[in-house]
């Protein structure tokens, strides 16, 4: 059992490696794409396992485009974003509004907070001129 341990955390560090290199967000099929060819190569299953487990670690995060995909990317990239939903284009934003935003008395009551996302819905303006065409 110790080397399924050891082993388990070894494609966790794996993940979290290639998500830290990326230059955007990336998607379990994103990530097992990149794998699928090298000696580290996992399932896809096992690949969105490790991503659950990294991200209740606190060590990634998630959010889910209005397609219903998720997109992983490693905490420490503080990205917030505003997302068509029409066509899906997704601006990242410039500066995350909730930095200094404290949550106090019951609201966090029995949470350890790890990490936060911060999402806009809207239309961007090619959409906004199609519907109104």
């Amino acid at each position: 059992m110790p080397s399924q341990v050891a082993a388990s955390g070894d494609r966790q560090q794996l993940l979290l490696e290639q998500l830290k290199l990326a230059d955007r967000e990336l998607s379990g099929q994103d990530l097992h794409a990149l794998l699928r060819q090298s000696p580290q190569a996992m399932g896809l299953a096992t690949v969105y396992r490790h991503l659950r487990q990294l991200q209740q670690r606190g060590l990634i995060r998630c959010r889910h485009l209005p397609s219903g995909e998720a997109l992983f990317a490693p905490v420490e990239r503080d990205e917030h974003h505003l997302t068509c939903v029409d066509c899906g284009t997704t601006l990242v934003l410039e500066h995350c509004p909730m930095h200094n935003v404290q949550l106090h008395g019951d609201q966090a009551e029995g949470f350890q907070l790890l990490f936060h996302t911060l999402e806009f819905f809207g239309l961007c303006r090619n959409c906004q001129e199609r519907q109104s065409a």
